[in-house]
């Protein structure tokens, strides 16, 4: 029923659909925040001052979605996850957290696949950039003959190209940038730094003084 009345919701005018899903669903959602035609629906969701979620995304099966002010989700994207409670997947992983974070003035572009079947953490002044890439926080352990899930995290001031493939356990460091059609499944420590290929590896260093890497708002014009 509560899925019915979200999918009527999203025929509203937004000042209309925000009242709406505060007082229905217990959404903390700022005034100046705003949601288009999507389909967002995780369990809590939090968006502050500023933040944005495109037209035509959807976002279900998490815990929680939290949006730090001017953050934003573009179109077309598709985050979900595995909430907690399923009676036979992750049983083995107690601490797993469903969620879905992203840091203040960071961006999602356009027509991205991210799974938050562990906890997915974007940084504060990152894009998710460019179309088409991939984050997948679980796969099968094929050793124990389950699936296993393990946190991503997106560091601070970092770029990630279009067409890239991020695994579980991976980690982009501050200020780095992952090149167009990378694969990261691992923790990357070197910040101020290009990587690039298949697996991603070390290309060169990057300037500090970056304008990227120095600015003070979120969008590139």
């Amino acid at each position: 029923m509560k899925n019915l009345l979200y999918l009527l919701s999203i025929l509203l005018p937004w000042p209309l659909r925000r009242r709406l899903l505060q007082s229905a669903y217990g959404y903390q959602i700022h005034p100046t925040a705003r949601i288009g035609l999507s389909f967002i629906r995780p369990r809590r969701l939090i968006m502050e001052e500023g933040t944005v979620i495109g037209h035509f995304t959807v976002a279900i099966n998490l815990d929680l979605i939290h949006l730090r002010h001017h953050s934003r989700i573009g179109r077309g994207n598709w985050i979900t996850g595995m909430p907690l409670g399923h009676p036979k997947h992750f049983l083995h992983q107690p601490e797993r957290r469903p969620e879905f974070i992203m840091g203040e003035h960071s961006a999602v572009t356009n027509r991205h696949l991210i799974d938050c079947t562990a906890r997915v953490t974007i940084g504060r002044f990152a894009t998710f950039a460019g179309f088409q890439s991939q984050i997948l926080s679980h796969s099968p352990d094929f050793e124990a003959g389950r699936q296993s899930s393990t946190p991503v995290i997106i560091g601070d001031y970092t770029f990630v190209g279009t067409n890239c493939i991020l695994l579980g356990g991976a980690e982009l460091p501050d200020y780095s940038i992952l090149a167009a059609k990378s694969q990261l499944s691992r923790r990357l420590t070197e910040s101020y730094a290009l990587y690039a290929g298949v697996p991603a590896r070390f290309v060169h260093e990057l300037p500090r003084e970056a304008g990227y890497f120095t600015r003070t708002v979120g969008v590139i014009n």
